[in-house]
């Protein structure tokens, strides 16, 4: 099960739209069929680019890598889980046009959120995709819906160069010496339950964590775009879980 921390009582549609792109480790992507055109439907693993766009790890095999080598045009749907009426829960559908890359960064992005997959990541018919995100609709819940632009939930990453060229040696750092720490920020911060709690990413507004097939977003208290900055907000983080555990 996905954890995704609640909406504030007043409903936050970019806030919660942003916590279930970066939470949610699975979802339904629809493609267009590339023999009749009509919406197909199939279920993959996703992960988040720095900025929040979905990665996908895909095989040529599949009918949804078809229909996209033919015409990019797609959709994720990534809906949190729960007990009691699915349509309680919030979704958001996401919408763009899938890019095949190469790109090592969103190959280590995308195994870190989802380790098992480096059993076949490197199979010639296996490749990644970025979705280049155009318009997003998110359903909060019952009386709950809007339509978002793509700017609108994609995370700016205007001067954090310095950030992004520390993440996996930030992230490696963390795995290593404070799991009590991100333990903490799960349980405390995001309302996650106990579990071995590890750094998949980071990124200006928040950091992933995951656990076995558990996900968590903790969110930033304020933009960060330095190794400095990543250090304070940490540590004020870490000191708020504390306090919280008293």
């Amino acid at each position: 099960m996905n954890e995704v921390a609640p909406p504030a009582a007043e409903f936050d549609a970019v806030g919660v739209s942003k916590l279930l792109l970066r939470a949610i480790r699975a979802g339904a992507l629809a493609t267009l069929d590339r023999a009749g055109g009509f919406p197909f439907a199939s279920l993959v693993t996703v992960a988040t680019d720095h900025d929040g766009s979905p990665l996908l790890l895909t095989s040529r095999l599949s009918v949804h890598t078809q229909n996209l080598e033919q015409d990019s045009r797609a959709s994720i749907l990534l809906a949190e889980r729960g007990k009691g009426d699915p349509l309680a829960h919030p979704r958001l559908t996401v919408a763009g046009r899938a890019e095949r890359t190469s790109d090592e960064r969103v190959r280590e992005r995308f195994l870190a959120r989802h380790p098992k997959a480096r059993l076949y990541a490197g199979f010639g018919d296996f490749s990644f995709w970025r979705l280049e995100m155009t318009a997003a609709h998110l359903n909060g819940g019952f009386a709950r819906a809007k339509d978002l632009t793509a700017a609108e939930i994609r995370t700016d990453l205007t001067g954090a160069e310095a950030l992004l060229a520390v993440e996996a040696s930030a992230i490696e750092h963390m795995n290593a010496d404070h799991r009590e720490a991100l333990a903490l920020y799960a349980t405390r911060l995001a309302g996650a339950p106990k579990a071995e709690w590890r750094a998949t990413g980071l990124d200006p507004e928040g950091l992933d964590l995951a656990a076995g097939d558990r996900t968590a977003r903790v969110p930033f208290g304020h933009r960060v775009t330095g190794p400095s900055e990543l250090r304070k907000v940490l540590k004020t983080m870490a000191d708020t879980a504390r306090a919280k555990a008293r």
